[in-house]
């Protein structure tokens, strides 16, 4: 009976501040990415056929970097008992946007040449051994840019000090890798196939995975100053 009882017992004041100050925190990021990438995402609603001007998409989604810096770094504080949302976003994205941009550019466009070549290769004798090359390329293109993403959110540090680091942390934990970027894939197909319900409700708990587990594989990196 002493165990049901314990069971039955409400929870304690500091737990439902915790469980509310935590979706409060999910809810307004949500809020600050969509608004912070509004360009792209317009122009994703415009445009018919984006993959025929991947190109420009390609450009336009600098616009995510400095944006995701933000919604890290509101993650950041929230470990820390932080709800004060809008000023870490802003923090987030004033301090480390340049930097956020050059990597989000870089990651870019490696990403972009190792497609290129794989849809080259594709039609050739070779091509079933050099696209899975080509995908894990791209695929640790996407991992180091996001792993610099967080660093830079929550240091000084410059990006081409990072690069090589964050490579080796991201390749030698790749079982934290792989599924950390299936997660984030999760995010984006969610944002793309249903815009309102993924932008407002899935996106931040999505990018809260990625960022929890990014940073525990480059935390030699963000806790060195």
């Amino acid at each position: 009976m002493s165990a049901v009882r314990g069971l039955l017992r409400p929870a304690r004041q500091e737990t439902y501040e915790k469980v509310f100050g935590a979706v409060y925190v999910g809810l307004m990021t949500n809020v600050l990415l969509a608004l912070s990438c509004a360009p792209l995402l317009a122009a994703l609603a415009v445009v018919r056929d984006p993959a025929a001007s991947w190109p420009f998409f390609a450009a336009l989604s600098t616009v995510c970097a400095p944006a995701l810096a933000g919604a890290f770094r509101c993650f950041a504080l929230l470990g820390e008992g932080s709800t004060a949302v809008f000023s870490a976003f802003w923090s987030g994205y004033r301090r480390a946007g340049t930097r956020a941009a050059a990597a989000w550019l870089a990651g870019a466009a490696a990403v972009s040449v190792l497609a290129v070549d794989a849809a080259v290769v594709t039609g050739t004798p070779w091509g079933p051994a050099l696209v899975p090359f080509f995908a894990t390329g791209a695929a640790l293109a996407v991992a180091v840019t996001v792993a610099v993403l967080v660093v830079v959110a929550e240091s000084p540090r410059r990006v081409r000090d990072l690069v090589r680091p964050c490579l080796y942390l991201v390749t030698r934990r790749w079982y934290l890798t792989a599924p950390t970027l299936a997660v984030l894939a999760l995010a984006v197909a969610a944002v793309l196939l249903k815009p309102v319900p993924g932008l407002l409700l899935a996106l931040a708990p999505l990018l809260y995975a990625v960022w929890a587990t990014t940073r525990y594989v480059v935390l030699p990196l963000v806790t060195r100053t």
